[in-house]
C-alpha cells in the first residue's frame, strides 16, 4: 500500500519569519496618563448623573442671594457693602461643601465593587483615588465661577479684577483638594454613601458656620473667637478676601494652605493603606 508524500511547503520569507518571532507587548501607560484617565471618568459620571450638579449650581446661588438680601442691611448697613464682605466667604463655603461628593461618589463605587476591579489591574495604585480627586477640581472651579457670576450680577466687584479672581480659584482648588482627602478616607472606612454624607456634614457645618464667612469674628464671644481664629476655613477665607481686595500677603496665603497640606500628608497615605486592604 503506497503512501502519498507530504506536499512541499513554500519557503517562508526571512523578513516575515523575523517579524513573527518578535514579541510586541503594549507599553504600560504612565502614572500621569492613568491619573488623567480616572479624572476623565469622574467627569463622565457627572454627565450620566447630572443631579450631582445640583449642589454645584443651586447652592451657591441660594446662599449668595439669600444671605445678601436677608442679612446685608442688618450686618453691614447695605446689601452692597455686605456683598463685598460675603462673596469671598461664600466662595470658600461652596467649594468646601462640594468636597463632600469626593467621598460620596467614591463610596458609591466601592459599594458596587468597581474599585475591586481596579485593584486587580496593573495600575499605579493611587491613580483611581488621585484621578477622581483631580476630576473633582473641575467641579470646584465650576462652583467658584458660578459664585463669581451671581456676585457680579448682584453688584460685587473684586478690587484686583480678573487676576485676583483667577488666583483665588487656584487657592480654593488647592484647599479643596487637600480637604477632600478627609472624605476620601471616611469613604474607605464606612459602608454606605449616606453615612459618608452624614459624617461629612458633622465635620463641615461647625467649620463653615463658626468662621469669618458671614460676620467679623470681632463681634463674637471671646471663647468663640479663639476657635474661629485657628479654624482652617477662616484662614482660607482671609486669604481669598485678600486676593480679591488687594490686601493679601504671602503669610496669609500660606496659612490658608497649611491645613490642606497637613491633611494631605496625614490622610493620603492612610487612604492608600485603606484602599489596598480587603473590604
Amino acid at each position: 500500500m503506497s503512501t502519498l508524500a507530504p506536499a512541499a511547503r513554500p519557503p517562508v520569507d526571512p523578513a516575515l519569519r523575523a517579524a513573527l518571532a518578535e514579541r510586541h507587548e503594549p507599553g504600560r501607560a504612565g502614572f500621569v496618563t492613568q491619573t488623567l484617565a480616572f479624572a476623565w471618568r469622574a467627569l463622565l459620571k457627572v454627565k450620566h448623573t447630572p443631579e450631582q450638579l445640583f449642589d454645584v449650581v443651586v447652592t451657591p446661588i441660594m446662599f449668595t442671594v439669600l444671605f445678601t438680601y436677608m442679612f446685608g442691611g442688618a450686618i453691614a448697613g447695605s446689601t452692597e457693602a455686605y456683598l463685598q464682605f460675603l462673596l469671598p466667604g461664600i466662595l470658600v463655603q461652596t467649594v468646601t461643601f462640594t468636597t463632600i461628593y469626593t467621598g460620596f461618589t467614591l463610596n458609591t463605587d466601592l459599594s458596587k465593587g468597581v474599585f475591586d476591579r481596579f485593584r486587580s489591574m496593573p495600575l499605579w495604585p493611587p491613580a483611581p483615588l488621585v484621578g477622581a480627586m483631580v476630576g473633582d477640581t473641575i467641579r470646584y472651579t465650576v462652583s467658584s465661577l458660578i459664585v463669581f457670576v451671581i456676585g457680579l450680577v448682584l453688584g460685587y466687584r473684586p478690587e484686583t479684577g480678573l487676576a485676583g479672581a483667577a488666583l483665588s480659584i487656584l487657592v480654593l482648588n488647592a484647599f479643596a483638594f487637600g480637604i477632600g482627602w478627609i472624605f476620601t478616607t471616611v469613604a474607605l472606612v464606612v459602608r454606605t454613601p449616606s453615612t459618608v454624607m452624614t459624617l461629612s456634614w458633622l465635620v463641615l457645618m461647625p467649620l463653615t458656620f463658626a468662621s469669618n464667612i458671614y460676620v467679623d469674628p470681632a463681634t463674637m464671644p471671646t471663647w468663640l473667637q479663639a476657635f474661629v481664629g485657628v479654624n482652617p476655613v477662616t484662614l482660607v477665607v482671609t486669604a481669598v478676601r485678600g486676593l480679591l481686595d488687594g490686601t493679601a500677603t504671602a503669610g496669609a496665603i500660606g496659612l490658608g494652605l497649611l491645613a490642606p497640606a497637613v491633611v494631605t500628608v496625614v490622610c493620603a497615605p492612610l487612604a492608600m493603606a485603606l484602599y489596598r486592604r480587603e473590604r
